[in-house]
Parts: structure tokens; sequence; C-alpha cells
């Protein structure tokens, strides 16, 4: 049946039912309930399901519910953010494809609220193109929590072995000068994600002369407790495949730039910030070298604890296009790629508008922030 719940969390039954059951069953272990509903009910006591994160509240007693109403269900609940409209991963089994593992070795996790990790890597496969088609993040475990995400950057091809040797604090005085030439994003990971499945037709390429020898894996480490003594061990899979595809990936990064112009007052239920990629950055990054434009398949949306909205506007000849991406209820526990339900194609001379909204009512001190889309 369809209820609601005040602000007294007192269950009441809606009036207007649109919640439909499909199937039931029942053996000694679960009880299993299909339902349907419209995305848009025009029922004020209904949530619209939209493209951006739902929670998801459940709660279950032993005991099916009586005349008297339903039985408290004690500690039997439970929440899960998700992406309802998130379009299904056509998923091509990688069970018998090779992969390497790219993972930090004890790296001791200072005992401060963040730290930025960087750990130099060479790319083992070598003479000839192979795709990835799949990342999955290695998050040692109880450390769900501390690993807030990874960025894995392309570094200088004239590099030699000797800089695999040791990780350092990234962004640091007495950070190795090597650090300094892994500029360009290949891949992003951030907390609450799964695994990343590239499309049937698209491969990020490794083995050939102009693709990564070596990489750059930046771990950011939240660790606002201040807990002492962690060691970590995390990282990042990929699955690769000889199989060539189509299309190469990449990134394109977009949104705000790291810099102590972008703060944020304290009090503030609403502020919203701008980073504009504008017509003339793209014209001169893909005017010569891509402009047929390129294809965007996914999104990764991400931002901090004071996030609380972000939209990716996309602008073609000063005409506002269909938004790109938003997540309308941000989740900083919840960080996954949203995939496109059509690819779509970014040209020369567009414009991309990131609109990131914060609230800092909780805060009494000014917020230095950093916020970027890939």
């Amino acid at each position: 049946q369809d209820y609601f719940t005040d602000e007294n969390r007192v269950l009441k039954k809606d009036p207007q039912q649109d919640y439909h059951l499909e199937y039931a069953m029942e053996n000694s272990t679960h009880t299993i309930l299909a339902f349907s509903r419209e995305l848009h009910t025009c029922d004020t006591n209904d949530k619209s399901i939209t493209e951006s994160t739902v929670r998801v509240i459940w709660a279950y007693h032993h005991k099916d519910m009586g005349e008297a109403g339903q039985n408290y269900h004690g500690s039997n609940r439970g929440t899960k953010s998700l992406r309802l409209l998130n379009p299904e991963k056509e998923e091509v089994s990688s069970a018998s494809l090779p992969y390497f593992d790219l993972t930090n070795k004890d790296v001791p996790v200072p005992d401060k609220d963040t730290t930025y990790w960087c750990q130099m890597f060479k790319i083992p496969v070598q003479h000839e193109k192979h795709h990835v088609t799949k990342v999955e993040p290695l998050i040692q475990k109880g450390h769900e929590n501390l690993v807030h995400h990874i960025l894995l950057y392309q570094c200088s091809s004239n590099l030699n072995d000797s800089v695999l040797d040791y990780g350092h604090e990234c962004y640091h005085p007495n950070m190795p000068d090597s650090f300094l030439t892994c500029e360009t994003v290949i891949f992003a990971w951030a907390i609450g994600g799964e695994g990343f499945t590239y499309p049937p037709h698209v491969g990020l390429s490794i083995g050939t002369a102009a693709d990564p020898q070596f990489v750059l894996m930046e771990v950011h480490y939240d660790n606002p407790s201040y807990t002492e003594g962690l060691i970590d061990n995390s990282g990042l899979r990929l699955i690769y495949t000889p199989v060539i595809r189509k299309y190469d990936a990449g990134v394109i990064e977009a949104g705000l730039w790291v810099s102590l112009f972008h703060n944020i007052p304290p009090g503030m239920p609403e502020f919203v910030s701008e980073g504009h990629c504008t017509l003339e950055c793209l014209e001169e990054a893909l005017g010569a070298e891509r402009p047929a434009g390129i294809h965007v398949f996914a999104v990764l949306l991400h931002a901090h604890l004071a996030g609380r909205a972000i939209r990716m506007r996309h602008f073609h000849n000063g005409e506002e296009q269909k938004l790109l991406a938003y997540d309308d209820e941000f989740d900083f526990n919840f960080q996954e790629f949203q995939y496109l339900k059509e690819e779509r194609t970014i040209l020369p001379g567009d414009n991309l508008i990131t609109e990131c909204h914060y609230s800092t009512v909780d805060r009494i001190r000014m917020t230095w922030v950093s916020q970027v889309l890939m």
C-alpha cells in the first residue's frame, strides 16, 4: 500500500494510491515485492523520481501488519542512495580478461583532516595497443569512508623507472619534480562509486607510444576524526583486452579551478558558484585536433561536504541545450558515474558551465573549496 509520513514520523495511508504491486513471493528467508509507480504522480505526498540521487529508506518487521497498524521495525531499517534512472550498463564479461592493479603499499595516513597522497606507477602493457574496458576500485576493507577519491594522471614518457621507488604527499614543497609532469587526468573514481565499465565501442587506450607509460595515482584521504595509525593499501584495478574497440576514451575536466579565489562564506543556506569552460577554450582545445567534436557518454559529478547540487549546462551557438548532467540531491557518500542515455556531442565553440550549489548553514568559518566535474 501507498503510505506517507509527516514530520513526526507517523505513517498515514495515502488517499491517492500510486504504487502498484507487480508480483510478490516469499520463502523461508526472503519476502520479495516488485512494484511500479509513475515518475511524476501529481500527488503532493509523493516525491518525483528524476535523474538526481534518491535516498531509499527501508524497514521491516518479521510479523505482518495487523489491524492496529504497522509494527515498529526496531533495528531492521536502513538507507541507500541510488540513481534510479541511471541506465543499465551493458556488462561485458571480464572474468577471463587480463588485468593489472595500481595499489598503494602501506601508506601511513596522517592524523589530519585531508591528505592527498601521490604514487607513480608504470603501465605493464607494452609494445601493442590494448583497450582498458573496466576500472574497479580496490578499497582496503574498513577504509570505505577514509578513501574519498582517486585520480589517475598521465605523466611524461621521458621518465625512467627510478620514479617508481617512492610515494609522497601531493602538492607538497618537497614533492618530486617528476610528479609535476603528470597533468592529464585519464580516470577518476569517488566515494560510493562502483567499478566503471566503458561502453562496448569505447576503451582507454594503453600500449602504444602515445599512450601513458607512467601514471600518477592521487588518493584523497578524508580523516575528519584525526584517527592515528592508519595504514592504507587502496588503489585501482584496470581490466583490458587486445580486441581493439572503435573509439579511444579520454577525460574532459570542467568546473571550478582549485584556487584561493574560490571560497564560501559561513552560515549560507545556499551559495552558488559557476565554472565556465568558454567557447574560446573549447575552440582552441578541439578546433584543430577534433573539429567534429567529442562524444560524452558518462559524467562524474564531484563535490565535497558542503555540496548540495551540481548542474552541468551546455550551450551551442549561444543557445542552451538540455542539461548534460545534474544532481539536485547530491550525496557526498555516493559519487557514481552517470551514464548518458544518448551520447552528447561537444563541438568547438560550445560553452560548458558547471553550476555548484553549496550550503554552509552549520559552519562558522570561511570554507575554501574545490569542485570538479569529469
